[in-house]
């Protein structure tokens, strides 16, 4: 058994989102991920990161631009459908609920359930399996309150994966995490098949995860390809307003440089 679906082709077409027509926060945005491709959305505070992501989880309904998932238009979805395709792990995280690891686990599986059935033996063997797999079983029976903040992450992870999705969406995985668990937390990432959208503060944590990198820039897509050809120190240096000193990266297939940066 497998707690992973097996990724989904992601297109985006021209799409722009803002809460009135005079105030775009999202602006024609458009990129195509395949299967299995990790795309790691970077820019300043402000620059449209989490709306273009409430976007393509159905969060919010885009006021231009479609979204196509395996070349279906998700509006064209129902909630549950997509649902079924698209798992999200948002920022905010829960801080204090009764809830014990496996039943937040047991919530992935929501989306699957028939009717006001229960859950079934497929939904437990599948929850116990995405626990194993981010070595989450011991803690099981534990307190979600009482863990620490990278376990809570995991466990939010794994409640995504329950829901046996194609695509994965989080809204900056590693903030408020130490850089052990920020490293640990994107090794698990990287190593699922699933196609995952997700946004990030860290330049250099970006350019060795992310197969993709978008750059956003009040609104826009000022730059979007391969870490190595997108994280260049012109372009950090005009998409964040400081200087990017780089630094080679020998090896490195991903990434051809770490940054240090400074104010402009």
């Amino acid at each position: 058994m497998s707690c992973e679906g097996r990724g989904a082709n992601l297109n985006v077409f021209g799409l722009s989102w803002g809460p009135r027509a005079d105030l775009l926060l999202v602006r024609d945005v458009s990129f195509s991920l395949q299967a299995g491709d990790r795309l790691a959305i970077i820019g300043p505070n402000g620059a449209g990161k989490t709306s273009l992501l409430r976007c393509l989880y159905r969060g919010v309904a885009p006021v231009a631009g479609r979204i196509e998932i395996n070349g279906e238009d998700i509006r064209t979805l129902s909630a549950r459908a997509v649902a079924l395709r698209v798992a999200v792990v948002l920022q905010e995280m829960p801080a204090d609920f009764p809830f014990t690891v496996l039943d937040v686990v047991m919530m992935g599986r929501i989306p699957r359930r028939q009717g006001l059935t229960g859950w079934t033996d497929e939904d437990r063997a599948q929850v116990r399996h995405c626990l194993e797999h981010l070595d989450l079983a011991a803690m099981a029976n534990r307190q979600f309150a009482t863990l620490s903040g990278g376990e809570k992450q995991r466990v939010l992870v794994a409640r995504a994966l329950a829901q046996k999705p194609d695509i994965i969406i989080l809204d900056e995985p590693t903030n408020h995490l130490d850089i052990r668990h920020q490293l640990e937390i994107l090794h698990l990432l990287a190593g699922l098949k699933l196609t995952i959208v997700t946004s990030l503060h860290d330049i250099n944590l970006a350019g060795t995860f992310a197969t993709h990198v978008a750059l956003m820039r009040d609104g826009r897509m000022v730059g979007f390809g391969l870490p190595r050809d997108v994280l260049t120190p012109h372009a950090i240096s005009t998409t964040f307003g400081v200087t990017a000193l780089a630094h080679p990266i020998e090896g490195n297939a991903a990434a051809r440089f770490s940054f240090s940066l400074k104010t402009a």
